[in-house]
């Protein structure tokens, strides 16, 4: 059984990170995790992380659905779907430490030079084709199977874009739910879940639920540009979680 406090902990760390990605999308790993990796081993709480995210991504696609983009998420979902692969064949053979470090970096510099340089007129949309669109999934399914972060690519992208709110929420959604609902199937072809894990689950579902609710509703309520803003938080936070892991 777990103690008072130990389920007081978990149930913080769930619920700052279902908020988080109520709100933005992604980031629920680099935001729990700061915590959770903290005072368990990872064989632990990754895998109580993988299932809380999953889970966290089906309520904000049903929430989200009149947002959702399926025909534009399915080119990026396609090029996912042969990038994960390759990265557990790199996590399986290869140091890839430096190559997660090199990423942090990139994203760290990305985030912070998009919060400081000054705003401009964002250039009218190009329609991406769907081979573009396939190769930044290629991309967020390879970066997302080395870091925990699917959604990473996708979102600079969009940002680079300048997407709304909405069509980014819409677009790159389905991608991360299914990023790592595939992810969480490879896991478990590699390993099972521990009673332990189920209890920690268990325990904090209702601050994952609650994170979530708040975090969606909160996603509706901000405008353009603070959204923008915490997206590119969001990502420096988790560009230096990746330099400091």
């Amino acid at each position: 059984m777990l103690d008072l406090t130990t389920g007081l902990v978990i149930s913080i760390a769930v619920f700052a990170g279902a908020f988080v990605s109520g709100l933005a999308g992604f980031a629920f790993s680099a935001v729990a995790g700061a915590i959770l990796l903290r005072i368990f081993p990872p064989q632990e709480a990754v895998p109580l992380m993988m299932v809380c995210s999953v889970v966290i991504q089906i309520i904000n696609l049903w929430a989200l659905r009149q947002n959702i983009q399926w025909s534009g998420s399915i080119p990026l979902i396609v090029g996912g779907i042969f990038g994960i692969p390759i990265a557990v064949h790199l996590l399986q053979n290869t140091e890839t430490h430096s190559l997660r470090l090199g990423f942090g970096v990139v994203v760290t510099l990305y985030a912070a030079y998009m919060l400081l340089r000054r705003p401009i007129a964002q250039a009218g949309l190009n329609v991406a084709n769907k081979y573009t669109v396939a190769l930044i999934g290629f991309g967020g399914g390879l970066v997302g199977g080395l870091t925990a972060m699917p959604g990473a690519v996708p979102t600079i992208w969009c940002d680079m874009r300048g997407m709304s709110k909405g069509g980014q929420r819409g677009l790159v959604q389905p991608f991360i739910a299914v990023m790592q609902i595939y992810a969480i199937i490879l896991l478990l072809g590699q390993q099972s879940f521990s009673s332990k894990i189920a209890l920690d689950l268990v325990v904090s579902a209702p601050a994952m639920f609650a994170g979530t609710a708040l975090g969606i509703i909160a996603f509706r309520h901000v405008n353009e540009l603070a959204f923008r803003k915490i997206i590119l938080v969001m990502l420096l936070l988790s560009g230096g979680a990746l330099i400091f892991a």
